[in-house]
């Protein structure tokens, strides 16, 4: 209903409208990497199924406009994209991964880790947009970074970079989940003369940073207040566990006794200057 809203009110203003689509049109894909004339390989019926056809949908709808109503449209396929200011509960594997190092948790892996993506960050996304509106061109086109990796080296890269002593654990694959996701931009490069710049280190270190300031926002915020404060470790809640805590700047003076409360303590500060304990 909004994208149709939306291309209804572009006819009337006579204006452009760019289509944020995804690669997720593409579904569980039998091309590798995945090229604009690909159709897709998608299970309508399963529990991907409702965001993957509204999307294919939404396409379909602009496309329809154009054809009918001969409204601008552009369609950007955008494939995964990452950067500082992703919320903490995003729920997508870029902020549960550093989140999980930072906390000093275990990283939680679907499957065997094997499964590809490949990840552009935002700068190089937003640049792509850009240059796409300012073409006439109103069939799909791809943007995302080409460089694949697979889930589990992802994994490793993060705690790498994160310093964390994390370890990895394995879950079930959930299912329709795509086994590879890489776009070709062989149309980007020529119609906009687009391509990535930002290396996945370089990107995941400025994130790494944000979210680094997200953790330790939170634990000031519980510090300043006075608040009980409620931990996770090792993918277990302790929501039964209060720590009295006092803020002293970026120290944090602990006045506990409990085992458990000191490890879950020491995984959750790392963003802490120093922790003292009674007895260290």
């Amino acid at each position: 209903m909004g994208a149709d809203n939306v291309l209804a009110l572009a006819k009337r203003k006579e204006c452009p409208v760019l289509i944020a689509s995804t690669s997720e049109v593409y579904g569980d894909p039998l091309e590798h990497p995945q090229k604009e004339s690909y159709w897709g390989h998608v299970n309508p019926i399963g529990p991907r199924g409702c965001y993957d056809e509204s999307k294919r949908y939404q396409e379909a709808l602009a496309m329809a406009y154009h054809r009918v109503h001969e409204v601008s449209i552009r369609i950007v396929r955008i494939f995964n994209t990452y950067g500082p200011r992703m919320r903490t509960d995003d729920g997508r594997v870029v902020p549960n991964f550093c989140l999980q190092a930072l906390r000093g948790e275990p990283l939680t892996v679907y499957g065997l880790g094997r499964q590809t993506r490949s990840f552009c960050y935002v700068d190089d996304l937003v640049e792509g947009l850009l240059r796409l509106i300012s073409v006439a061109h109103h069939e799909p086109v791809n943007l995302g970074n080409p460089s694949e990796r697979t889930i589990l080296e992802f994994a490793k890269t993060i705690i790498s970079l994160t310093g964390s002593k994390s370890a990895i654990t394995y879950q079930p694959l959930p299912l329709d989940d795509p086994k590879v996701r890489c776009p070709d931009i062989g149309k980007a490069r020529q119609l906009l003369g687009w391509k990535p710049v930002v290396t996945l280190e370089e990107g995941l270190r400025k994130t790494i940073e944000h979210f680094r300031h997200e953790l330790e926002a939170e634990l000031h915020g519980a510090g300043s207040g006075g608040a009980a404060v409620k931990m996770q470790i090792a993918n277990q809640r302790i929501d039964s566990l209060q720590l009295a805590i006092r803020a002293r700047g970026h120290s944090i003076e602990y006045a506990g006794n409990s085992a458990l409360a000191r490890d879950a303590l020491r995984a959750c500060l790392k963003t802490v200057t120093s922790v003292t304990f009674p007895d260290d």
